[in-house]
């Protein structure tokens, strides 16, 4: 299997339904989360937290894939997300809200596993759909 494909393979079997019976056969034990310039070894368990928590805060949550590109190791995604707001999310009381948001994840896959995860995702768009933030001046 090509890695563009076991990217994809976790976010629409893993991710997508919180099934995280399976998610060894796609995540490294040594998994490691990238973000702001700092790696975190969470390893297995902590990638496994990460899809459980992320499902508590957006039950329905679905990642669309919309375009991967590969080199080597490395695999960049552009996903669109939906969910419903339906847990605490950053200190926010679930709004029951509808968000949607791009984002774009860079992992790293070795034998078949992925071994690092880091990206950027529009964060702005949902605070602002579940009322976190306001625009001074736009109702």
């Amino acid at each position: 299997m090509d890695n563009k494909m076991i990217v994809r393979r976790f976010y629409e079997e893993i991710v997508n339904t919180g099934d995280v019976s399976r998610i060894s056969e796609v995540v490294s034990d040594d998994y490691t989360e990238v973000m702001d310039g700092k790696r975190y070894p969470v390893g297995l368990a902590g990638a496994t937290s990460h899809v459980l928590g992320v499902r508590n805060t957006y039950p329905d949550l679905h990642l669309t894939v919309d375009r991967q590109i590969a080199e080597g190791e490395w695999v960049a995604t552009c996903i669109i997300a939906r969910g419903t707001h339906k847990g605490e999310w950053i200190g926010i009381a679930p709004t029951g809200r509808e968000v949607t948001f791009t984002g774009v994840n860079v992992d790293r896959v070795v034998d078949g596993k992925i071994v690092e995860h880091g990206g950027a995702a529009n964060m702005l768009g949902p605070l602002l759909e579940i009322g976190a933030i306001r625009v001074v001046g736009y109702e």
